[in-house]
């Protein structure tokens, strides 16, 4: 019970100062459409990169990790993340592009190069993706606060939901990534702190593998293929990611957007091992958990570190769970705004107005978010399923729309119907899980990239023209 309260202090303390943040940024940082949308462009490096890694560092990351190597994966689940590690590092390529741009999010610049019917296609498949991401995630924190604290879920949904409403709604990016970084470094010291304790308390990291199989403790356990599947899978969803496009958007400049991208691999790597080694300590003394381990994080913590260490545990698993609704929620309603409203609402918006409907957006779709979550709908599917609807078509449009100055308009539309179907395909054949080691979201830009580019080729031959720019100046 004492456990319980201190979780209860740390969780309200948590969301006092998330509310604080919103409150005060939105009072002295948003003076315009602007400010609210994507910061001014003003952010600088840790902000752009801690933001970067907490979007990515959500529970899957942490509880669900643990779970992981808790179960068949031993250590190698320390791919699940550092997969995502790894994929930032060819995005660091691809970030002083997208901040070149100057838009405001990907259907924006997918319109420039390729047409309305392009960017009216992204944006309906970005609202849909992230309207499942935001119940996700409210789901999942939602979760935790109820078995932390023994209150009703459906009570902790709406609690958790207000929390990311009212401060994404007020201080809009720069609160959201304020909020990342505090939320990110809670998560990293809360666990690095908790991870020595737990294992000195499990007799030391000897007594820990010798009461382990060798299976649990070979890092290629999940299998190269799977290992390099989840690689591809974090590119292509980062790449075509609206919440990882806007914070390259937010940085000063393009090199503070390349630096960011490379530090937050350097900190998600960092992120891997932690919760692993946890599973794995768990694993070695708690054999036997319910529900094949979902809570086996919290369980060895608290059965083998002291009770303020404990404490620091939930808080991390409440930041993780919590840090990437407020992106999502805030990218779904500049989306709505920006691609949709502005484009065929039929009236001119003063920048006040422009600030002031995105806040309605965020309200409006948050509490339909948080309705969304309190109908059990598992939170892997829900992710899986936006991972890819958002990626798949959207992937070569975009991210080779940067890079490739002579496609052509033609090649943009169809790759993005083509790449949608191959989602669905692969989708539809795999159940969402790996097929011969690919995912759908994989399958799906691959079949984008395949037509973009037999398009392209076909079109080419025939002396059509390219497309426009998708930066301003050219």
């Amino acid at each position: 019970m004492h456990l319980q309260t201190q979780a209860l202090v740390i969780v309200v303390v948590y969301l006092v100062v998330m509310l604080g943040i919103g409150f005060i940024v939105g009072k002295l940082n948003i003076k315009n459409s602007e400010d609210y949308m994507v910061a001014g462009r003003r952010m600088g490096l840790f902000f752009v990169a801690f933001s970067l890694s907490a979007n990515n560092i959500g529970g899957g990351s942490t509880t669900g990790l643990a779970q992981r190597a808790y179960g068949e994966w031993g250590i190698s689940a320390v791919w699940y993340v550092l997969a995502a590690s790894i994929a930032m590092i060819p995005l660091a390529y691809f970030a002083p592009k997208i901040r070149k741009t100057m838009a405001v999010t990907i259907p924006e610049v997918v319109g420039r190069r390729f047409g309305n019917v392009s960017s009216s296609i992204t944006a309906v498949l970005s609202v849909l993706s992230l309207f499942c991401l935001t119940s996700s995630q409210i789901a999942a924190a939602g979760s935790v606060v109820s078995t932390l604290l023994g209150i009703p879920t459906n009570v902790a949904l709406v609690a958790a939901g207000f929390v990311v409403i009212f401060y994404t709604t007020f201080g809009g990016m720069v609160a959201d990534q304020v909020a990342d970084l505090i939320q990110f470094c809670v998560i990293l010291v809360g666990l690095a702190i908790a991870t020595p304790f737990v294992i000195e308390g499990c007799g030391g990291w000897e007594a820990v593998s010798s009461a382990l199989p060798p299976a649990q403790l070979d890092f290629t356990t999940i299998g190269v293929v799977t290992i390099i599947g989840y690689i591809f899978n974090y590119f292509c969803t980062f790449l075509a990611g609206p919440e990882m496009v806007s914070r390259f958007e937010s940085a000063k400049d393009e090199k503070t957007a390349t630096h960011a991208a490379w530090l937050s691999a350097v900190l998600m790597a960092a992120m891997a091992f932690f919760p692993t080694l946890l599973g794995l300590c768990a694993a070695a003394t708690m054999p036997g958990l319910p529900n094949e381990g979902a809570n086996a994080m919290l369980e060895v913590t608290t059965s083998h570190a002291p009770e303020f260490v404990a404490g620091i545990v939930c808080a991390a698993i409440i930041c993780a769970t919590m840090s990437s609704a407020d992106s999502n929620l805030l990218c779904m309603s500049t989306i709505i705004m920006n691609d949709l409203y502005l484009k065929f609402g039929g009236r001119e918006l003063t920048d006040k107005q422009k600030v002031f409907y995105t806040r309605a957006c965020n309200v409006v779709f948050a509490l339909i978010a948080i309705g969304i979550s309190m109908f059990g709908v598992p939170i892997v599917t829900m992710n899986t399923f936006a991972f890819g609807i958002r990626c798949a078509g959207p992937f070569a449009a975009y991210g080779l729309g940067l890079v490739v100055k002579n496609a052509t308009k033609n090649s943009g539309i169809i790759s993005l119907v083509g790449g949608t179907i191959g989602f669905l395909f692969w989708q539809f054949l795999s159940g969402g899980d790996f097929l011969f080691g690919i995912l759908p979201v994989v399958f799906g830009c691959f079949v984008s990239v395949v037509v973009f580019f037999v398009v392209n080729a076909i079109e080419w031959k025939r002396g059509v023209p390219a497309a426009p720019s998708a930066y301003l100046e050219e």
